[in-house]
């Protein structure tokens, strides 16, 4: 015959199973509402007003190398729109590059920007900076984006 203690021990232990199982559910319910709140915010400020010019003014220079960029628009750090879109257009890929680099986001919600296409726009002002400064590491993390995006792509056409 089961005693009243017994009884007692298993439902709490019931209990106790419960809470857990209920506390896993709702810290995955709360990652995917972060999740789902990151890419909200992510592409909120990727559609605005405030990215969208300067993608659009980087998109439209004209420049053949680092030399022709900076005979048309200026050193780097130039005090002019042009650079301050530049600024604006690598600082952001560059974050996001940071991010995923550290798995802070998932390459699916990165993946559907232009990163490719403004990486091989930048990619002679990147290299200019690089070698001007003597410094490797500027915009070391979009590159890493850029890179992370062919890697997948060329897996995707091998395993597709």
């Amino acid at each position: 015959m089961v005693d009243v203690q017994t009884v007692s021990i298993a439902i709490a232990s019931a209990g106790v199973f419960a809470a857990a199982i209920y506390y896993i559910f709702q810290i995955r319910h709360q990652t995917r509402l972060r999740q789902t709140d990151l890419t909200m915010r992510l592409y909120t400020s990727w559609v605005s007003k405030e990215m969208t010019e300067p993608w659009l003014k980087v998109w439209n220079l004209e420049f053949t190398d680092y030399d022709d960029f900076k005979r048309k628009y200026g050193t780097y750090l130039s005090a002019n729109s042009e650079n301050a879109a530049v600024l604006s257009v690598l600082n952001s890929f560059n974050i996001m590059g940071f991010l995923l680099q550290k798995k802070l986001v998932d390459y699916e919600i990165v993946r559907q920007l232009p990163i490719s296409m403004t990486w091989n726009k930048v990619k002679p002002i990147v290299e200019g900076v690089r070698k001007q400064s003597n410094d490797t590491s500027w915009y070391e993390e979009f590159e890493y984006l850029y890179n992370e995006v062919k890697k997948r792509e060329q897996k995707g056409i091998k395993n597709g």
